[in-house]
């Protein structure tokens, strides 16, 4: 794997584990894998509130994590469960074009 999925992997790691621990009151889990061409960063968290990236501003100071996410995920999927959610980005291993 490369060094530039690493660092992105590990920037998604880091965005979402930050925002479960900001705004779930209980347990987090966190699971990564390799699923065919990508890394799935996948976390659970209590909190049953989707989370939305907001509009991009560059005046805004914070919340700007979902946006990170979004912008170097190829894919960001966002699951209701029976308590809480599950969030998995999807990190393309392919060489982008």
């Amino acid at each position: 794997m490369s060094e530039r999925i690493l660092d992105l992997a590990q920037l998604v790691v880091s965005e979402l584990v930050t925002n479960a621990c900001k705004y779930a009151p209980g347990p987090i889990v966190l699971r990564l894998r390799r699923a065919e061409a990508a890394v799935e960063v996948e976390v659970w968290d209590s909190h049953p509130e989707i989370p939305v990236a907001e509009r991009a501003d560059p005046y805004r100071v914070g919340r700007h994590g979902l946006e990170i996410v979004k912008a170097v995920a190829a894919e960001l999927t966002v699951l209701p469960e029976a308590a809480g959610k599950r969030v998995t980005a999807r990190i393309d291993l392919r060489p982008s074009a």
